[in-house]
């Protein structure tokens, strides 16, 4: 069986499929690119037969055409992160056993070293280039695809192993859920190690014969001038990014500023996911944009699972209800669902579900019960739609006897006068347990405490209000824009600012 995505590639050659580094590329360019690809790697195999295959490749039609060409011959698809340490990428080439590693030019010398070491053979991406025609296997749907790997906060990165059959569930659903067509023409400013650029932006948009345009680093001004160019009908990313998009635009004079906000009159979707968006930065973009943000909640093991409505209300705060195909419940800690309007754990089934942890067999049977998978992640179900409370290790506190929402006390934050952002976590304590702490970003001068503790006095409950600040200059965070919240309990803990 041929894989769907590029069935459907075969169906418009002509159409401009991607626009990387300054040039566009049809379709057929891409699929030749391709084959070109699984011909190298398949050499005198007929079949991978999901060999693992590493690739070092920033976002560009390069990057599609050597996860293509790994499909096609029948391999998993590895992709790194361009930004990780050298041991970083050491632990997923390792955990991987890959045979084979694929880089671009700029990474050749960084990982030449490590392939001799390992004994794996090295492609440098340029230099693929076969005129040799040859067959490719049946690639059945069941079959491991990719494997992406967790942040690993909790211990050391798991490997999640998607199938064809997981990807092209994920794909389906998000195309019709948020309407996608042919004539669609997206920007791509997101890593392309986690399934919000590969699945949401990439994919999506090669399934539907639109446009997918590649723009490797973020840069604030570079994004506004393709905003300006008027050629994207879509935009996708993480609030980070709408966060320093508002702040250029903020910067811009007032003349500046009404031809920037023009330019979104023929956007019909802009999309916030990957982390919590505030409502305060969802109003902005507002009333610079006139798109209220679609908010979505997924992650690595289940693709997409819940959405705000592509038509209908988009409620701020909140990430909608189950996509189609997608069922959730929410449990308490005996794994019992929960009665409506009380917060429980999200727990998904789907044929968007991961297959598997890889080489952890042990890590992959205690993340499902009866089949559900558990996320880890607290919600509440407020009138129809889903209200994300946070992580159950990481932004749900423990303070004597209480659940706390760490999101909830952020979102109340950030409308004191002077806090640009911050983050709230749980500090370990004797008495208590966990006691809230909150670490502030201000734009002048730090605020009065006292007056903030009082202040917040008449927005929360009184155990809801943090015992201890923090001032910094910025907030650590990963490559996706999240706050690293470990991090600042460290920080915390140390007392370092």
């Amino acid at each position: 069986m041929v894989i769907e995505l590029i069935k459907k590639a075969e169906s418009f050659p002509d159409r401009q499929a991607i626009i990387s580094n300054g040039k566009s590329y049809s379709y057929k360019q891409l699929l030749t690119a391709a084959t070109n690809v699984a011909t190298c790697l398949l050499e005198d195999q007929k079949d991978l037969n999901e060999a693992c295959i590493a690739f070092m490749i920033p976002p560009s039609f390069d990057y599609v055409a050597v996860q293509w060409g790994i499909w096609q011959a029948g391999g998993i698809a590895v992709p790194l992160c361009v930004l990780h340490p050298l041991e970083a990428l050491r632990y997923v080439i390792e955990d991987t056993e890959a045979q084979t590693l694929i880089v671009s030019a700029e990474y050749k010398e960084v990982l030449t070293p490590l392939a001799l070491e390992k004994g794996i053979r090295l492609l440098e991406v340029d230099e693929i280039n076969s005129s040799s025609q040859q067959d490719f296997p049946a690639i059945s749907l069941d079959r491991r695809a990719m494997i992406l790997y967790t942040s690993g906060t909790t211990g050391k990165p798991k490997g999640v192993v998607t199938t064809h059959a997981n990807i092209q569930a994920q794909i389906n659903t998000l195309t019709k859920a948020w309407a996608w067509e042919k004539n669609d023409h997206i920007l791509n400013i997101l890593p392309l190690h986690h399934v919000h650029g590969i699945i949401n932006v990439m994919s999506c948009a090669l399934w539907t014969g639109a446009c997918c345009e590649f723009l490797p680093k973020f840069n604030a001004e570079k994004v506004w001038e393709i905003f300006r160019s008027g050629r994207l009908s879509l935009f996708m990313a993480v609030p980070t990014i709408y966060f320093k998009l508002i702040d250029h635009w903020a910067k811009a004079s007032l003349e500046e500023q009404k031809n920037m906000s023009a330019a979104f009159a023929k956007m019909r979707l802009m999309v916030s996911g990957s982390a919590a968006l505030p409502v305060s930065v969802l109003e902005k973009w507002k009333n610079i944009s006139g798109h209220t943000l679609l908010e979505r909640y997924g992650m690595t093991e289940i693709g997409m699972a819940l959405s705000n409505p592509y038509n209908g209300e988009r409620r701020p705060g909140h990430v909608g209800f189950p996509l189609p195909g997608v069922q959730l419940r929410l449990v308490d800690v005996e794994n019992k669902e929960v009665q409506k309007g009380e917060q429980g754990e999200i727990q998904i089934k789907g044929n968007s579900v991961f297959l598997e942890y890889w080489k952890r067999p042990d890590a992959t049977k205690e993340a499902f019960v009866n089949g559900w998978f558990r996320t880890g992640d607290m919600a509440i179900y407020n009138d129809g739609y889903y209200k994300i409370l946070g992580r159950n290790s990481v932004d749900i506190i423990k303070s004597g006897g209480y659940k706390i929402s760490a999101l909830e006390i952020e979102e109340v934050l950030r409308t004191y006068p002077g806090i640009r952002e911050c983050a709230v976590v749980g500090i370990p304590d004797e008495e208590w347990g966990e006691v809230v702490a909150a670490s502030l970003v201000c734009s002048e001068s730090p605020p009065d405490f006292e007056e903030l503790k009082a202040w917040l006095k008449t927005k929360l409950p009184a155990y809801k209000v943090p015992r201890r600040f923090m001032v910094q200059n910025e907030l650590p965070r990963n490559t996706l824009g999240k706050v690293t919240k470990k991090v600042v309990v460290q920080l915390f803990e140390t007392g370092e600012s």
